[in-house]
């Protein structure tokens, strides 16, 4: 079944995306949530007169991420401090919501949901990834250590 995405959907593509899903993914969950639409020959053509009319505004988007990717970069390593074992677990694990607090703390304002984190149950050094457009991600390098 084609369908056109009207929002990113996670590990599935962007918005006003052509792909292809499954019948029952896209019948039960994408059309009634209103994440996507039917992929018919008109809303094809609608959605191509769309993006013709909208690509200004688009680079005017990339250019911002890429701007956000720029002052994540700029603002170099975070040090996150946990509550953590003597032999360096930590207590719970390090977040999006942590990672996106002290990216707030030296100025850089990043939405929560954009950054993906590996599970990190131990004092050390780690790469989270924030992905802010479609062909725009930075890597935001975490060091974790003990309160």
């Amino acid at each position: 079944m084609k369908i056109i995405l009207i929002e990113d959907v996670q590990n599935l593509g962007y918005k006003d995306d052509v792909v292809e899903v499954k019948n029952g993914y896209g019948r039960n969950y994408l059309i009634p949530t209103k994440k996507a639409i039917l992929a018919t020959e008109s809303a094809i053509k609608q959605l191509n007169e769309k993006l013709k009319q909208q690509a200004q505004k688009l680079a005017k988007i990339k250019a911002d991420a890429e701007a956000l990717a720029a002052a994540i970069t700029a603002a170099g390593e975070l040090t996150i401090a946990v509550k953590a074992s003597e032999d360096g677990k930590i207590y719970g694990s390090v977040t999006n919501i942590q990672i996106a607090e002290a990216l707030e703390a030296k100025g850089v304002q990043v939405e929560r949901k954009t950054i993906n984190v590996a599970n990190v149950k131990a004092l050390g050094q780690y790469v989270a990834v924030a992905k802010l457009h479609r062909e725009v991600a930075a890597e935001i390098i975490v060091n974790v250590v003990a309160e």
